[in-house]
């Protein structure tokens, strides 16, 4: 299993959602992605794209300043 980490950090919505598209197409199915950002929309805005896109959502957390969601590609 392949794991990435895409950082987000500093970006406001939608460019968190638009930096995981575009690295998403360049990862193959299975892999694990963990998203980090410190604009909180991502908590809405990830798992709306996973759903429209198929993907699995597993997890969302804070820490700190900074949002994290992971996630696997399908």
């Amino acid at each position: 299993m392949t794991y990435e980490r895409i950082d987000a950090r500093g970006l406001l919505c939608p460019l968190p959602v638009i930096r995981l598209q575009d690295a998403a197409k360049r990862f193959p199915p299975g892999t694990r992605v963990e998203l980090i950002g410190t604009d909180p929309g991502i908590f809405q805005d990830v798992p709306a794209w996973c759903r429209v896109h198929g993907h699995e959502l597993l997890k969302t957390w804070q820490q700190g300043d900074q949002y994290h969601v992971l996630l696997a590609l399908r």
